[in-house]
């Protein structure tokens, strides 16, 4: 079991590390797209409605334990008004605006790196046998 002093780093290679563990709930699409446009509001607060208008493909499922876990994590706050039904409202922490950083940086390099990962899975999936369409785009 892994054991650790506040401010200690892990072993990110130990099952148990707390790090890991992180790592697997920042490391979603749908954590770096929800950071990236509250961090584009920021210090601005925006409702949930308008938060999946924004996130194209997230369903109201996800997106609602996206928040969940960025908000028990201290990276998201969220305010409730008392209205019927409740207005619900979100904005990034401290916390969570460090965060849009070096997610935005890996963002950036997916996005450079994309065509050389299509060619690769291209390369790797090989010619589709006569009469059948590859598995991958072209």
């Amino acid at each position: 079991m892994t054991t650790s002093r506040p401010g200690e780093r892990g072993d990110l290679l130990d099952p148990l590390c707390p790090t890991r563990r992180l790592l697997d709930r920042i490391g979603t699409k749908w954590t770096s797209m929800t950071v990236k446009v509250l961090a584009e509001q920021a210090p601005d607060e925006l409702r949930f409605a308008e938060l999946r208008r924004r996130i194209p493909g997230i369903s109201q499922k996800m997106l609602s334990v996206t928040l969940q876990s960025l908000a028990r994590d201290g990276l998201v706050a969220r305010r409730v008004e008392p209205t019927v039904p409740p207005a619900v409202h979100y904005r990034l922490t401290a916390l969570g605006l460090s965060l849009e950083g070096p997610l935005s940086a890996l963002r950036a390099w997916a996005e450079e790196h994309m065509p050389e990962i299509d060619r690769s899975n291209r390369r790797a999936t090989g010619p589709a046998p006569e009469g059948r369409e590859s598995a991958m785009p072209s």
